[in-house]
């Protein structure tokens, strides 16, 4: 009995370190885990620091609760909410019978604002997609970019009420279904294809073939081209409506200070052209861990440099008739606002002037009023995304996080 007792003992001893064994293996496990996309790439300087992304407010902000009257626009211009109950509002596209698309990325659904008796109403169209950032408008045909596929609803707007399931353009377009920038932006050329973005999936690594890249895909085939290499995290593109070259946004690594690498706007002059990353960012700074690699000669450097984490977003030529003739062709871009930097900027639509040689000639603020604190955490009230001129010529802006589009005006 004895010797029984004792066997047993041990046996539970055994098992008792085994257990203990595994635990503190999987303990360690644990502790080896990488850190979040948005950490990775941190140097030991700055493993202490506090600083993070921003959520949206997820159940979003009524127009009577917004700080209106601290955005700030030139004179003669106005602000107003167009729409309110937009759940993280990001893209926007604008059918033929001045429907509004709007899109988001992690709330999962696409919306339609459409004008019922005067008054905007917000309809829920999609559902339950993946990550539904990108969306552009084909001749009446609406395509969504989700994380892992683009896909098509025809005849959209007489679909508001019942869309019908959406047929894939293509797919396979998330390679490591991972964290980092899986979003996509979309934006329709006037070669009837659709151009968007694949980012990097980390904050800085070296990409495959089919990250930190522009592709176009050809909605009718499926077949996709890659236009564009060394690009690290676009979330805004527009043709230019007279030389019809694609001008883009694009997000430089952080973690390397609150004033470099300065984010970028870039316009593609040739096909195959690469922007830099993960080598050379802002056109001249080789980065600390890939600048050996290569060299910032071999890139093509940005036509203008937006600042150091501004996050810029949605860009859009402005092609209407409301506001003055000095307006005409600028680039409005929705700047997001920066979370690694201590000392925060952005969040703020900005212009951009081009002369006749797409140089630029003028970088302005349009709309400010959204930083509050530079020094607060959030330092922010709202955060614009995107910019849509429709067809009264006046704009829009979505803000994600309230989801709440603005519209803003021009009368002398």
């Amino acid at each position: 009995m004895h010797f029984r007792r004792s066997i047993l003992s041990i046996s539970l001893m055994s098992a008792v370190f085994a257990f203990t064994h595994i635990s503190a293996q999987a303990q360690a496990t644990k502790a080896a885990d990488p850190p979040p996309a948005w950490k990775q790439g941190i140097t030991a300087e700055s493993e202490t620091s506090t600083l993070h992304p921003f959520s949206p407010i997820f159940t979003g902000t009524e127009a009577k609760d917004l700080q209106l009257s601290k955005l700030k626009v030139p004179a003669g211009f106005k602000v107003e909410v167009y729409a309110d109950g937009v759940p993280e509002a990001r893209s926007m596209a604008v059918t033929d019978n001045g429907t509004v698309i709007v899109s988001n990325r992690l709330a999962k659904n696409v919306f339609a604002i459409v004008n019922n008796n005067g008054k905007k109403e917000v309809k829920t169209i999609l559902r339950g997609m993946n990550a539904p950032n990108g969306i552009a408008i084909i001749k009446g045909t609406l395509f969504v970019a989700e994380r892992d596929r683009i896909l098509r609803f025809d005849d959209v707007e007489k679909n508001l009420d019942n869309m019908p399931a959406g047929k894939v353009v293509v797919d396979g377009i998330d390679p490591t279904n991972g964290p980092g920038h899986f979003w996509k932006v979309l934006v329709a050329g006037t070669d009837g294809k659709l151009y968007f973005n694949i980012g990097s999936p980390q904050n800085i690594t070296s990409p495959n073939y089919m990250q930190a890249a522009i592709f176009r895909v050809d909605p009718d085939s499926g077949q996709m081209e890659r236009i564009a290499t060394g690009v690290r995290n676009s979330v805004g593109m527009a043709f230019h409506p007279v030389t019809n070259k694609l001008y883009f946004t694009d997000h430089a690594r952080d973690w390397l200070g609150d004033n470099i690498p300065n984010d970028e706007l870039n316009v593609l002059t040739k096909e195959g052209e690469n922007f830099g990353f993960p080598f050379c960012h802002q056109g001249d700074l080789a980065d600390p861990i890939y600048g050996k690699f290569s060299t910032c000669a071999l890139s093509t450097p940005p036509i203008l440099k937006l600042g150091a984490h501004v996050a810029p977003l949605g860009i859009r030529f402005y092609t209407g008739k409301m506001f003055p003739a000095e307006y005409k062709n600028n680039i409005f871009m929705a700047r997001h606002g920066s979370w690694n930097r201590n000392t925060k900027q952005g969040y703020d639509v900005m212009r951009v002037v081009l002369d006749g040689k797409g140089k630029v000639v003028k970088y302005e603020p349009f709309l400010t009023g959204f930083l509050t604190d530079e020094k607060a955490d959030p330092p922010m009230w709202g955060r614009p995304v995107d910019v849509q001129v429709i067809a009264d010529g006046s704009m829009l802006v979505t803000d994600d996080y309230n989801g709440v589009v603005y519209r803003i005006s021009y009368s002398k």
